[in-house]
């Protein structure tokens, strides 16, 4: 009779188990194929970082704020040597080269203490991006898509080329007539 109870309890004993990796499998085995979007690095702002330039120098949060048709923007971002000695960061945009000094262990912030650096010629509306190449050395560097903003949002509106014109909204009235 003990040898029943023995093996009727260890027949009890598996099941349990046997349940209970199931339900730990059922619960959290989506964990174990799918990717955590979590574990992403990605920068939590408007703009992009780009850490291959070359060089010592990398860029934080960089994006442009363009004029309403895109023709001319202003390039905002921080510029960051990490570098023991003094360097330059070359930028290649549209046809146009750009260049900022950036002291040795410090940072320059476009459109924060420094003017943003204004590109001509521009012809990328709101909403694209452009490419940019960063260069801050001889090493090898790799192109980036910069994104181009507008002066829509209240924080951005005194970075636009030649100032910030609202697009016109129609008014009630006129929306009360067109709706009839």
């Amino acid at each position: 009779m003990n040898s029943r109870l023995a093996a009727s309890a260890s027949r009890r004993l598996v099941a349990v188990a046997a349940l209970g990796v199931a339900v730990a499998l059922g619960t959290t085995g989506c964990t174990f194929i799918t990717h955590q979007a979590t574990t992403n690095e990605y920068p939590a702002s408007d703009g992009v970082n780009i850490d291959s330039t070359g060089g010592p120098v990398v860029v934080r949060n960089a994006f442009v704020i363009a004029s309403s048709d895109g023709s001319t923007g202003n390039l905002v971002g921080a510029l960051v040597n990490e570098g023991t000695e003094s360097a330059t960061l070359t930028i290649d945009v549209e046809g146009q080269q750009l260049r900022v000094r950036v002291p040795a262990g410090e940072s320059v912030s476009l459109g924060g203490d420094e003017e943003p650096l204004q590109i001509d010629a521009l012809d990328v509306q709101p909403g694209a991006t452009v490419e940019m190449l960063f260069t801050s050395a001889d090493g090898e560097a790799e192109p980036a898509q910069v994104p181009v903003l507008d002066g829509a949002l209240p924080y951005y509106r005194d970075l636009v080329p030649g100032g910030f014109t609202p697009v016109p909204q129609p008014s009630e009235e006129e929306t009360t007539e067109s709706s009839h």
